[in-house]
């Protein structure tokens, strides 16, 4: 199945270059290589193969992170038997997308993002990550995403506070030392709108996410609004704009997780249990061309109606991040953030909440507007007694972020 998809995917970028043969001259070398400009020993091809598409324009575009990454966990106490030390170069994420527009309106469009990335056994998986149809001003100023779809909090913050996906999640994503809420994309139907002042992204959706399993126990109510407190849209222009943000996010989600096995104090039967996953944060950043500085707060509820349970994903924390930019193009720049997360579950043998943390310091040099460089180190240091204190220590990667 791997080599089918991958193979559709090189025949789709092939594609996209025959299908504008009519207006791009194709070259080619002594080598076989196909250019798009002409320079010496290379010849014009003056038969390109045939290619069509039914929409009226294609736009191919890729996104891959690159990295090592050496994970140095802490040893092996009386109580704690940490994980082996790891070292390993690897592909974090691959991109492959594809948009056709299809309808009158030229910001009306369809559009499949294939996402190659490690699955929980260490194998490379190709899934669909979005494939969904894009119809823009349904209702003033408001477009809708239908299929498998943009979930609302995501693609902000990773495109207007935090621009280091390539290296970690974001706070409400992260299982390591942080909560695991909800990930990106979902099957669903999600409203944007966008004015200067204000934007809103909300929708209602099947809740588990892309990469799991529907229950169909439920739907999800996800929401983001945010405030442009300075009119100015800051997304991907981080070094050209100042702007600040204050949004408010969150999720009412509906049989998000079956639970088996509780155990009911009233009755001392065993119950089978569908929780709710109810979670809200607030948001702000700020952001100009030698800066940015962002910080939020998020707060999850425990929803079990058997007393003494508690959901593993219910607690609050609050994650701040931060960047500093110099050179000609602020093509340089220091970054750091802090997490926190205190899940409301006590563990077993312990007699409090245990607090879990998390500390990344890197740099980044934009080489050009296709290939960014990082090196930082991440510190997971979960409090003693955390059902996470296993993921404690230090991870050094070097990572290369293409797109094009």
């Amino acid at each position: 199945m791997k080599k089918i998809v991958l193979s559709a995917l090189a025949a789709l970028t092939l594609g996209s270059v025959a299908a504008n043969a009519g207006v791009t001259k194709l070259y080619q070398n002594a080598d076989g290589q196909v250019f798009t400009k002409p320079a010496a020993g290379r010849t014009l091809i003056k038969t390109p193969t045939s290619m069509f598409s039914k929409a009226d324009k294609l736009k191919f575009s890729a996104l891959t992170y690159i990295g090592y990454t050496y994970d140095d966990y802490k040893s092996d106490t009386a109580t704690v038997n940490y994980k082996n030390d790891t070292s390993e170069f690897e592909i974090r994420r691959a991109y492959f997308q594809v948009k056709a527009y299809l309808l009158d309106d030229p910001k009306s469009y369809y559009r499949i993002t294939f996402d190659i990335s490690k699955d929980v056994t260490g194998d490379e998986k190709v899934r669909a990550k979005y494939a969904y149809l894009f119809l823009n001003n349904v209702f003033a100023n408001t477009g809708v995403e239908i299929g498998l779809a943009h979930r609302p909090w995501h693609d902000y913050e990773e495109h207007n506070a935090w621009y280091y996906r390539s290296i970690y999640k974001i706070l409400i994503e992260d299982g390591k030392h942080g909560p695991d809420l909800s990930n990106s994309a979902d099957f669903g139907v999600m409203f944007k709108t966008r004015t200067q002042y204000f934007d809103a992204d909300y929708g209602i959706f099947n809740g588990e996410g892309y990469h799991s399993v529907s229950n169909g126990n439920g739907m999800s109510f996800e929401w983001r609004t945010t405030a442009h407190l300075l009119g100015v849209d800051g997304k991907d222009k981080q070094t050209k704009k100042t702007y600040w943000d204050a949004s408010f996010f969150g999720q009412y989600n509906q049989g998000h997780k079956t639970v088996t096995g509780i155990v009911d104090p009233a009755t001392g039967t065993l119950v089978t249990e569908n929780q709710d996953l109810i979670f809200g944060g607030l948001h702000t950043v700020y952001n100009q061309p030698n800066f940015l500085i962002a910080a939020q707060y998020v707060y999850s509820d425990n929803t079990s109606n058997v007393t003494g349970n508690v959901s593993k994903q219910a607690g609050e924390g609050y994650s701040f991040n931060a960047e500093y930019r110099i050179g000609a193009e602020k093509e340089y720049r220091i970054l750091g953030r802090y997490d926190s997360w205190t899940p409301e579950a006590i563990p077993s043998g312990s007699t409090s909440k245990k607090e879990d943390r998390g500390y990344i310091v890197g740099a980044a040099w934009q080489q050009n507007k296709n290939v960014e460089w990082v090196v930082n180190t991440i510190i997971t240091d979960n409090e003693a007694g955390s059902v996470k204190e296993i993921n404690n220590g230090t991870q050094y990667m070097v990572t290369a972020r293409v797109s094009f």
